[in-house]
């Protein structure tokens, strides 16, 4: 048996060498242990995209976004659809008092607010809304598609 430390952050280059090797016995573990479905979304099926009208990916996924919010706020918190609409939805989770800004010393997305999409098939199926700054990451709220409740993307998310 051999053990190595290798620093994640910022990654070392034994990390990112071993990455997706350390990834699939991650998810082996996951699947036997934790019995998650092997459908669960994959690194792969998740896109940071910048909360920003002026970017392609966020404008192209904010219908998409948006109705999903509606779905989760109606099905898990029991909000009216009143409460739930494009204008809501934007004030809640799109207006951000962050400015955008690419650092120099910063991780490659840059430091600002994002929307941490989960696809499936072609689809959202949840969204973590998380600020990334100089010292850490901030989660501010999670929303997912309640019909994939089974997969504690939450959860997910948050170990993610």
């Amino acid at each position: 048996l051999k053990v190595r430390v290798v620093r994640s952050s910022p990654p070392s280059s034994q990390f990112k060498a071993t990455f997706q090797e350390s990834y699939q016995v991650y998810k082996r573990y996951q699947m036997i242990i934790h019995k998650d479905p092997p459908d669960k979304p994959t690194i792969h099926q998740v896109r940071l995209v910048p909360v920003s009208f002026e970017d392609p990916q966020f404008k192209s996924s904010f219908k998409q976004s948006a109705t999903l919010f509606a779905r989760y706020q109606m099905a898990v918190h029991k909000d009216a659809p009143s409460d739930c609409g494009e204008m809501e939805f934007t004030r809640f989770l799109c207006d951000s008092p962050l400015e955008a800004e690419d650092a120099p010393n910063g991780p490659d997305c840059g430091y600002g607010s994002f929307h941490q999409q989960y696809w499936l098939d072609g689809k959202i199926i949840a969204v973590g809304v998380i600020d990334i700054l100089p010292y850490c990451v901030s989660s501010v709220y999670l929303y997912y598609d309640p019909d994939y409740s089974f997969l504690s993307l939450g959860v997910y998310s948050a170990l993610r």
